[in-house]
């Protein structure tokens, strides 16, 4: 039995429809280096989603192979529960440096989603030690997406992923997300002053002695299709939580580490949040670790006698990992040696220059980027925003066409997602740009 065989046989994989894959021939990749995957027969593959939006200088990146295969040396694991070990310290004093001013503690975990999950309860929590038990309400966005346990799936709003789980979940207070290509207010982006923002204000202050806090993905809700915030809206919602004495929450899992062209996201609009949650791309895509970091405001208020029971209980077996937080620490050794955000600003000039060309297609109804995360979305007709129907799969056309081509990419639903390592060669991004133009159109036009 072959590697896809028994691949079929045995693995169940994520966001997939099995009974599809189990129609095809799985990709089986074997080996990487810098954008680039190998498949088992030797075949190449740029890395178009960079192994889902964590992979950052490349694969097989030496100095990270190096911060791994040094601490393997020392201690591959020990507990962060009462103990404390070297990387994580060192790793915590970075993040706090790099991130946005006055989130000075850490809290450790190993996904996106337990760092939303920790960042929920950790706000929920605070509000009770402060002597306001009655503040339970959430806020977030319609189109939000925060991970897959139970809690960060209430605080989602993309019907796909998170309907069939209604009956778990806890109530939210939506506020629309800012979309302005679909905008579910159908106003005018031209003209509508950011209403999207101030139906935000609105459901804060109505409820304003019951919220805990406002939760959102800033400047890019990711897997919604890639939606850009219209400039000032971040800043829009601090102002907003600000005004109103509630928490600002800023899930920078996607847009962390230089994926918006700066460190974080919140630097564009210089918003502070009160927690911020990080994942994904923190260990350079290696291994399995995320991070909330949260203000000595909020740190303070757990802190008290034991039998007070202010404790957060909460953690994960692999908190802290060692491995993980030298890989991290070897990633951020490379943003600052080699000056990785410096060198991907003409990338990400050359990506907007490049996409401009998409616009002309027949079939693309909207065009998104930002940094270097960026999303082209098909639609069945331009002229009135008509999508593509569900059993058509245009994404996945797309996207298999562009395999056969040497390229991985993955759709969300109809929206084309461009999302390469930050290492990659402007070479390659050309290479990338004109794949996918090639395959939108051949696909589209032969409907």
């Amino acid at each position: 039995m072959n590697r896809q065989e028994r691949d079929k046989k045995h693995v169940w994989h994520p966001f997939t429809q099995m009974k599809d894959y189990l129609a095809g021939d799985p990709l089986v990749i074997a080996e990487g280096e810098g954008a680039i995957l190998r498949d088992i027969d030797g075949n190449e593959y740029i890395d178009g989603v960079s192994s889902l939006w964590c992979n950052v200088h490349g694969h097989r990146k030496k100095e990270i192979d190096g911060a791994v295969i040094e601490q393997l040396g020392k201690v591959a694991h020990s507990t962060l529960l009462g103990l404390a070990n070297v990387p994580s310290i060192e790793l915590a004093e970075k993040l706090v440096e790099i991130t946005p001013e006055g989130l000075s503690k850490v809290f450790y975990s190993d996904a996106g989603a337990t760092a939303m999950e920790i960042a929920l309860k950790m706000a929920f929590q605070y509000w009770r030690h402060k002597g306001q038990p009655q503040r339970t309400r959430f806020v977030s966005l319609t189109n939000a997406y925060h991970g897959d346990t139970i809690g960060a799936v209430s605080l989602g709003g993309i019907d796909l992923f998170h309907e069939t789980f209604r009956p778990l979940l806890f109530d939210v207070l939506h506020a629309p997300s800012p979309f302005c290509y679909r905008c579910e207010l159908r106003l005018d982006p031209k003209t509508c002053g950011m209403a999207c923002a101030k139906k935000l204000r609105e459901i804060v202050e109505q409820h304003r002695d019951e919220v805990v806090g406002v939760f959102l993905e800033p400047l890019v809700q990711g897997a919604a299709g890639i939606i850009v915030a219209p400039e000032g809206y971040l800043k829009e919602a601090e102002c907003i939580c600000r005004d109103n004495d509630t928490l600002l929450v800023c899930d920078e899992v996607a847009t962390g580490f230089g994926r918006t062209g700066k460190m974080f996201a919140c630097f564009h609009e210089q918003v502070k949040p009160d927690i911020l949650a990080c994942g994904k791309g923190i260990t350079g895509g290696y291994l399995p670790l995320a991070a909330t970091l949260a203000t000595d405001e909020i740190y303070d208020a757990f802190l008290g006698d034991y039998s007070e029971r202010k404790t957060f209980f909460h953690g994960h077996t692999y908190t802290g990992n060692a491995l993980a937080c030298a890989a991290a620490l070897g990633s951020l050794r490379v943003f600052e040696k080699e000056r990785v955000l410096d060198a991907l600003q003409p990338k990400i000039a050359l990506l907007e220059r490049r996409l401009k060309e998409f616009s002309d297609l027949e079939h693309v109804g909207d065009v998104r980027q930002r940094g270097f995360m960026a999303g082209v979305e098909l639609v069945h007709d331009r002229e009135t925003k008509t999508p593509y129907d569900w059993d058509e799969k245009i994404g996945i056309q797309v996207v298999l066409a562009a395999r056969r081509c040497g390229l991985i990419l993955r759709p969300l639903g109809n929206v084309i997602v461009l999302m390469p390592p930050l290492c990659v060669t402007e070479e390659q991004l050309n290479r990338m740009l004109d794949v996918i133009h090639e395959c939108i159109t051949t696909v589209t036009e032969g409907e």
